[in-house]
Parts: structure tokens; sequence; C-alpha cells
């Protein structure tokens, strides 16, 4: 089993090559749920997420034979950047096999650091079958994302991190895909603060870690769907899985648009780039997953900012719809001069702002006098939205939200 010994002989191997990342103490979550809210911020790590960590300590220590062989993984993207640039450095050949549909930004950056890349499978379980055949080819040795108790260690140096920083932190909130980054960082804060609480989070699309304590063993899912594609994983590592019951004290999930709603704040209120991953322990507080108390210290870790622009995109509208800042309806209207002059009194009175207007005087859906309507707008919150909606019934208006 790993132990904290283990992870203070990966903080003297990682520390020339992973960076101490801030621990910052945030205003503005802390007033809005009233606890003592400090943000854990490896988005700034090198490779822009805490993989780097656990990949630098497993190439360290691989023996001359098998850093001649090479290595291979398999990847959603964060891991493939931090095996890549720490085997480039130590001048071990690397192959990575990634999911056919990640994300453009991590494949380019992957190969950007000195790594083969290999697309091939739906997700990482599938990519991960590809590069357990090239480890048997190649014989190369296989660097696991999560199931290694060396990478396992090297995550965990965040933990050592966070107690530098912040001593007496009350709980710590660390998102779970395989469930090697919360191993590690359980590991090290348990080990030297009994009393803090570690909760793991999950998305509700790819909750294996969860479903698993639930039943007592590790099960697998059929499939995942979630936002947040580094924790997208179909089932938790093995060697995970017995320190998360050892150590973990809860695992909570949280929603697509709740992590949405999260990367939302943290891109506006805090100017911090998140990817889902990195939204899910700060969801998690927000949406009040965990009970907690009053001025508690709570350290959520923000994993990592890998986030594809066209995802980001995604999620910004998501995430401006779930917090009643964008609106999008549809409704009709006679087609005569004059009619869309009367619908924008209304918006004028309420003043709602247009993004984009079209009108379709062909759908099938209205009558052939009438014109059917979709309008984008900028709206204040979810209050406003409910005073607008009403205000356009109330007008005789037939009004559906698309958004």
């Amino acid at each position: 089993m790993l132990d904290l010994t283990a992870v203070l002989e990966a903080l003297d191997r990682v520390r020339e090559t992973s960076r101490h990342t801030p621990l910052e103490y945030s205003h503005t979550y802390s007033s809005m749920t009233g606890a003592e809210v400090h943000l854990k911020l490896e988005t700034f790590q090198r490779t822009g997420s805490f993989k780097i960590r656990g990949a630098t300590n497993r190439v360290a220590t691989l023996s001359d034979a098998e850093k001649d062989a090479g290595v291979v993984t398999a990847s959603a993207g964060n891991h493939a950047q931090g095996v890549a640039l720490a085997a480039t450095r130590s001048g071990v050949d690397s192959t990575i096999v990634m999911p056919e549909h990640a994300p453009i930004s991590k494949v380019k950056a992957t190969r950007n650091y000195g790594a083969e890349v290999v697309l091939a499978g739906t997700d990482y379980n599938e990519a991960a079958q590809r590069a357990h055949e090239l480890e048997r080819e190649e014989d190369r040795t296989y660097v696991h994302a999560f199931d290694d108790e060396f990478v396992m260690a090297g995550q965990g140096t965040i933990g050592l991190e966070i107690l530098e920083d912040c001593p007496d932190p009350d709980t710590v909130v660390v998102p779970i895909g395989g469930g090697g980054l919360i191993s590690g960082v359980a590991t090290a804060i348990k080990e030297r603060k009994p009393d803090t609480r570690v909760i793991g989070v999950q998305a509700d699309g790819a909750s294996s870690a969860a479903k698993s304590l639930e039943k007592g063993e590790r099960i697998a899912l059929d499939g995942v769907d979630t936002i947040a594609d580094g924790i997208a994983t179909r089932s938790v590592g093995e060697k995970p899985f017995r320190h998360i019951q050892e150590h973990v004290d809860e695992v909570v999930t949280v929603s697509d648009p709740e992590i949405a709603v999260a990367t939302v704040y943290l891109l506006e209120r805090s100017k911090t780039l998140v990817e889902g991953a990195g939204a899910v322990p700060l969801a998690a507080l927000l949406f009040e997953k965990f009970d907690y108390d009053e001025g508690e210290t709570v350290v959520p870790v923000l994993s990592g900012g890998n986030i594809d622009l066209n995802t980001l995109t995604n999620v910004i509208v998501r995430g401006l719809v779930e917090t009643g800042r964008y609106l999008k309806i549809r409704t009709v209207l006679k087609d005569q001069p004059g009619a869309l002059e009367q619908l924008l009194e209304i918006f004028t009175e309420y003043q709602v702002n247009i993004y984009a207007i079209h009108h379709d005087r062909t759908s099938r859906e209205v009558e052939m006098s009438d014109t059917e309507v979709e309008i984008e707008l900028e709206m204040r919150g979810p209050d406003h939205v409910d005073a607008f909606l009403e205000a356009l019934r109330e007008d005789g208006y037939p009004v559906d939200t698309l958004a």
C-alpha cells in the first residue's frame, strides 16, 4: 500500500519538473458559501495539469533497460502530456494512445512535448486496450494513468503542498476519474492530518467510484457521458480503490450543468480557466453536495485547465443558461407590419438585450399568416428570466424556451 514515505520520496523526484502551484484564498467563494475557501491551482502546473507529477515520478523509477525500450500509455489528454514531457526530459521514447475524439488541443500539445500519438478507440478504456497491445508488441513499459503506486505517489505531492501552505485544512475536495490523484492526496493528508476530511467528486455521467463504494467492490460502467473528459473513466483503478476505501471520507457527484456553472464562475470571478475535471470540486462546494460548517477551511483542488476551445464555448453558454444570463426563445407573430415592434416593447420594458433574432415564414408549425421568431437574449438572472417570460405570456405570446 502507498504510504507517506513514498509520497515524500516522490517529492524529491518531481520538484525539478513540476511546480509548487499556488494556494489562493477566494473572497468570492468564501462569501458565497460561508466557508473559508482556498483554491489549489494546479491549472498553473506545467502542461496545465497535475498529471506531470505522477508521470515524472514513474519515469524516474524506470530501470536503464526500461528507459532504453521506451514507454507507452493511454490518456484522454492530461496524462498524455505529462508522460510525453517527463519522458522527453529523461531521454525516453514515448508512444501515447489517445481516444479518437480527444480534444485537438491536447493531441497537439502531446505531440509538441515529443511523443508519438496514436488515436484509437472511443474513450479511455478502448485507447488503453490499444496501448497494451503496443506494450506487448514493442516491449515498452506501460505507464498507467492512475493504477500505479509511483504515479499515485507523484500526485500525492499536491497534498504535501496543501499542508505546507495551509497547515490545518478542515476539508480537501478532489476530483476522481481513475482515482490516482485522490489516492495520493488522501494518503499524504491523512497520514499527517488524520482529522482533515477528504471528499472525492465525480461527474454524474462517470460515477464509477461512487457506485463502487456503494456496492463495496469495484464496478465498471457500460459507458461514460460528461463534459469533464479528464475524469471520464468507466472504472476506478484497483489500487486507488483500496486507498479510497481507507482514506476518503465521502464521494459525491455533480451534474454537467453544475460543472458548467462552476467553470463560468471561475472564469468570470477568479479569472481562472479550468477544464471540466478541474471544476468539479468547486461545483460540489457551490451546490452543497457535502455538509460543511460555517467558517470551515475548504480546499478544492482545481486539477487542470486544458479545455478544448470548442468545448469551452458550449460550457460557457450552458453555464450562462443555468445562471439565467442567457435565454433563447421561440414565439409566433402575425406576419404583418408592426408585429415585431409590438413584441420589442416588452423587451424594452424589461431591459432585455438581443444577441440575435431570426424570422422563419416557411415553418410548417405555424399558420401561413404567421411567422416564427427565434431570439437569443442577454438576461440578468433567474428572476429576470421568470418575470420576462411571464410578461410575454400574459400578453398572449406563445413562448417556447430553447435554452
